[in-house]
């Protein structure tokens, strides 16, 4: 160690190795994280103005859209700029406050996604008591729930990563700080800490979705003892879009978060970021507003309607 000079300055390799393909990719998601921010301020908006949106679902929607601005606008925006100025230089503490921002609020979107799951199963299997359980304070407190786990989880993450020791290479193979390009670079035997934080992910991301598959275990038990046909259609319909955003969700965070860094190359790494940072919480607005006519009748109110 005393023969190694500490590193202070990352430096981030940025979308792509080829640099014909930078350009394209700053356009790209560049586009993309207008949409993000727009549709997802679009959300926020639309449940804040219209008094047919302030139940508990849309409050947790509101919050969750909040959450996804915020997360992709922790990655992108330094990563366009890097691209742009070809420089993707990062002292170390701002790594360190960029993963650590990530990281809570990907899981806070976790948490709040959990806490949607629960909301549907309560609307649909206990609806005579669903306005008394899922009350104003109940709703806040479950949000604030999450935002103390994922601050928790962050700090955790955050402190396993950088109590390695880093002397060099310098380069990060990513377009953000993120766990498993870091562990790479440490100069010091990381697997006890990357053995340590695939076991908390894996205790509170399995935690997080049993609790969801047992809500909609409840939730299509309550649906299939419905007799109308259209009335079960309804009921499902309430969770149709909940469901795609787990789906998504899980489905892309897990590829990078439930498996040990050494199990996927970098570039395996940075496709999967690209769907879990960026695609997700840009394909969120769409999802909750393509098939609820509540929200598309908020959004046409929020745009359309002339202000008197």
């Amino acid at each position: 160690m005393s023969n190694h000079t500490i590193v202070s300055v990352f430096i981030l390799q940025g979308f792509s190795d080829v640099p014909e393909l930078q350009l394209l990719s700053v356009t790209a998601f560049f586009l993309i994280y207008v949409a993000s921010v727009l549709g997802n301020l679009s959300i926020v908006a639309a449940v804040t103005l219209d008094t047919r949106l302030h139940t508990p679902m849309y409050f947790f929607l509101k919050h969750l859209s909040l959450v996804d601005i915020c997360s992709v606008s922790t990655t992108l925006p330094r990563a366009l700029w890097a691209t742009i100025l070809d420089s993707g230089e990062i002292s170390l503490p701002a790594c360190a406050f960029q993963l650590f921002a990530f990281i809570c609020l990907v899981s806070t979107e976790s948490f709040l996604i959990t806490s949607m799951a629960y909301d549907r199963c309560l609307a649909i299997y206990r609806p005579l008591l669903y306005g008394t359980i899922m009350n104003p304070k109940t709703c806040a407190s479950l949000v604030l729930v999450a935002w103390i786990s994922g601050l928790l989880y962050a700090a955790f993450h955050t402190f396993n990563t950088f109590s390695l020791p880093f002397c060099g290479p310098n380069v990060i193979d990513h377009f953000f700080c993120d766990i498993g390009p870091l562990m790479r670079l440490a100069c010091a035997n990381a697997d006890t800490h990357e053995a340590t934080g695939f076991a908390v992910s894996g205790c509170i991301i399995l935690s997080c979705f049993a609790l969801i598959i047992l809500s909609y275990i409840r939730i299509l038990a309550t649906i299939l003892q419905i007799r109308s046909e259209a009335s079960r259609w309804k009921a499902f319909s309430t969770c149709s879009s909940h469901l795609a955003t787990v789906l998504l969700f899980y489905g892309t965070g897990s590829s990078a978060y439930m498996r040990p860094a050494s199990g996927y190359t970098p570039l395996q790494g940075r496709l999967a970021a690209v769907f879990y940072s960026i695609l997700t919480p840009s394909l969120n607005p769409l999802i909750y507003s393509l098939r609820n006519k509540d929200m598309q009748a908020a959004l046409r109110k929020l745009y359309l309607q002339a202000p008197s």
